[in-house]
């Protein structure tokens, strides 16, 4: 996925189905200049974590 993408996503009302690594994802921030995501699992929505937005992939 690319930064663009990332960040509509994240700004939509409505839930897009993205993963990362395999797991189901919300995107909470995305920094568009250094292609970094702000990602939570759906399952551990306290479990924050920084990752390139080419790890994340839209179904």
């Amino acid at each position: 996925m690319n930064a663009q993408r990332a960040q509509e996503i994240a700004s939509s009302p409505i839930m897009a189905n993205v993963t990362y690594n395999g797991d189901s994802i919300y995107i909470e921030h995305v920094d568009k200049q250094n292609g970094i995501a702000t990602i939570h699992s759906l399952d551990e929505p306290n479990n924050k974590q920084s990752v390139s937005v080419t790890s994340l992939n839209e179904q």
